[in-house]
């Protein structure tokens, strides 16, 4: 089943996390530039449109307000409307099942993507990750979305994620730490402690105020700490424990819009292992990152400018878990400040 001009209609439902969207950036720009499709949309959570934005694939996407947003935009239900998109071909980016079961209920021809989640049967075309012994092994995220898009012949000839951020944003967001009192000329660190997978991967706030003090001594670079919605507590408290000054923007207004134009503007950026780390690969920015319960592998790409920080020869990392199993959180709470500094300064020098 082909489109219009014999040239399918292809839909991307794009992940569903920061990091992993970002990741996939380049996908969307190789099937923009394809010949064989049509049309291209790509749908997006609502909340995470405005990663997109501002960017040369920015008109493609399709912000989704609820599963049932997604099952309307395949099914097209209102043919009429000059956003109905009843398209022939999906491209998963996401492992979720109930996305591939969406667009199976719509009886979208061509539905690709990767077996996972329990969702074989709900798709045309599968990548099956490599097992050994029965458990998945982990390999680099932007690598298995690359071959994602290859089920389709989409070819993507480099996996560096690029953002975009339009002027006007990164003016105000300048005038906005000076106002706050951040030396522009200097420069800041930009710091996100938080993390949205949940507890086990948030190193000590102490920790990360050590760093950003100590970076202050050494190149007068002003601590800038930010995180998302309902990290405000975790902010303050980085903040609170710097004795430099570091400055919490817990109070002010913060977006993944937003976001964007703070950590292109930063000298550095510290970070845990979370979504602004595929940030500051984007923008080129110098990025130091802690990692406790994951596996290094899945993010082993884009790693010119990145440093990834980790306890090694734990018996019980990684484990994968939102809380620590044990209690006792040692593939964080054993990483020293030292090390994550001595990277810091060596990415820098």
């Amino acid at each position: 089943m082909t489109g219009e001009k014999g040239a399918l209609r292809l839909a991307i439902r794009a992940p569903n996390w920061v990091g992993d969207l970002v990741m996939a950036t380049p996908i969307f720009a190789a099937a923009r530039a394809d010949p064989r499709f049509a049309a291209v949309r790509v749908f997006v959570r609502r909340h995470l449109a405005g990663v997109l934005a501002d960017g040369p694939c920015a008109d493609l996407v399709e912000p989704l307000a609820s599963d049932a947003d997604e099952l309307h935009a395949y099914r097209a239900l209102d043919p009429g409307s000059p956003r109905a998109f009843s398209p022939d071909a999906v491209l998963l980016l996401t492992t979720s099942f109930g996305a591939a079961l969406r667009a199976w209920r719509a009886a979208v021809p061509i539905r690709a993507g990767a077996a996972l989640s329990g969702r074989r049967a709900l798709l045309t075309h599968a990548v099956v990750p490599p097992t050994r012994d029965g458990r998945r092994l982990a390999i680099p995220t932007a690598h298995l979305l690359r071959d994602v898009a290859g089920l389709l012949g989409i070819l993507v000839p480099d996996l560096h994620p690029r953002l975009f951020v339009r002027e006007e944003l990164v003016l105000e967001e300048r005038a906005r730490l000076a106002r706050l009192g951040v030396d522009l000329e200097r420069g800041y660190v930009l710091c996100c402690p938080g993390a949205a997978f949940g507890a086990a991967k948030l190193w000590p706030p102490e920790r990360f105020a050590e760093v950003l003090d100590r970076l202050f001594l050494e190149r007068g670079w002003r601590g800038v700490v930010t995180g998302g919605p309902g990290e405000e507590a975790l902010v303050g408290a980085v903040a609170a424990a710097a004795t430099r000054g570091a400055l919490s923007l817990a109070r002010e207004p913060r977006d993944l819009e937003r976001l964007k134009a703070l950590v292109a503007g930063a000298r550095l950026l510290l970070v845990g292992d979370s979504g602004p780390r595929w940030y500051a690969a984007a923008f080129d920015v110098p990025c130091v990152s802690v990692m406790g319960p994951n596996f290094p592998e899945l993010t082993a790409t884009s790693l010119e400018r990145a440093r990834i920080l980790r306890v090694e020869g734990l018996e019980c990392a990684p484990c994968l878990e939102r809380v620590c199993p044990l209690g006792h959180h040692r593939c964080l709470r054993d990483l020293p400040a030292e090390r994550v500094l001595e990277a810091a300064l060596a990415l820098t020098a």
